[in-house]
């Protein structure tokens, strides 16, 4: 759910020999759908949390990608979700934004939320563009369906082209598609994005199911106190 260059930018130089790159333009006002299904939810922490490694992976959002210093004009996206294993962090935070000849590599995985403004380009220029930076994944979300045509679907770098990658509906109300570069399935559940792990057979955790967690467990806790309590109470009464 971005959008290309909408207008030349100033390229900022704030110390000798460091290429930054601009923020960003304004989005859109119906571009909120990002915000709603990956940052307001704490998905996008939530995932960030379950990869782990902060030292070595990112998972950002709202920041350029390009190749190199000097193609920024030709060659520039910003995705609504980035992830990128085995790279520099404090380089992105520099750069403000991921420069692939700097990182050694592509992000490995980006994501797009629909909205009607950016829809037609989701599917289109900017396939093609992630292509171009031989992006190894890339991942298509959408609420109802009605601005990608599809309401999820993933391609997958295969030979410099991208391939589908199968989505299967387990219901009337759950799609799934497999991500190699995450290890984990993509969810469209009930028009929610979820990430789910193949390898627990359950959604990640999120602030919610660990904050369930442990309220179980601290309601498990005050029955078992209580239990001695009574347990405590009768051996008094007996003796």
């Amino acid at each position: 759910m971005t959008s290309h260059i909408r207008k030349p930018a100033t390229l900022a130089f704030p110390s000798p020999g460091r290429f930054r790159l601009p923020d960003i333009p304004q989005r859109e006002p119906d571009e909120v759908s990002q915000f709603d299904h990956l940052f307001k939810t704490g998905r996008s922490h939530a995932l960030a949390v379950h990869l782990g490694n902060p030292e070595t992976t990112l998972v950002e959002a709202d920041r350029w990608i390009i190749v190199e210093p000097g193609t920024f004009r030709d060659l520039a996206r910003y995705p609504d979700l980035l992830v990128a294993f085995d790279v520099d962090p404090a380089a992105y935070e520099a750069s403000n934004g991921y420069i692939i000849s700097e990182q050694g590599k592509p992000p490995d995985f980006v994501l797009e939320v629909a909205s009607a403004s950016t829809a037609n380009t989701d599917i289109g220029a900017k396939r093609d563009d992630y292509a171009r930076m031989l992006i190894p994944e890339y991942w298509r979300f959408d609420k109802t369906g009605q601005h990608h045509g599809t309401r999820l679907a993933g391609d997958r770098l295969v030979n410099g082209v991208y391939v589908p990658i199968d989505i299967e509906e387990l219901s009337e109300d759950v799609l799934q598609g497999y991500s190699e570069a995450l290890g984990l399935y993509l969810r469209w559940e009930r028009g929610e994005l979820g990430w789910y792990d193949p390898a627990t057979g359950q959604h990640i955790a999120t602030f919610d199911t660990e904050r369930a967690r442990a309220d179980r467990a601290e309601a498990r806790a005050d029955r078992a106190e209580a239990r001695i309590r009574e347990l405590e109470a009768r051996l008094s009464q007996e003796s």
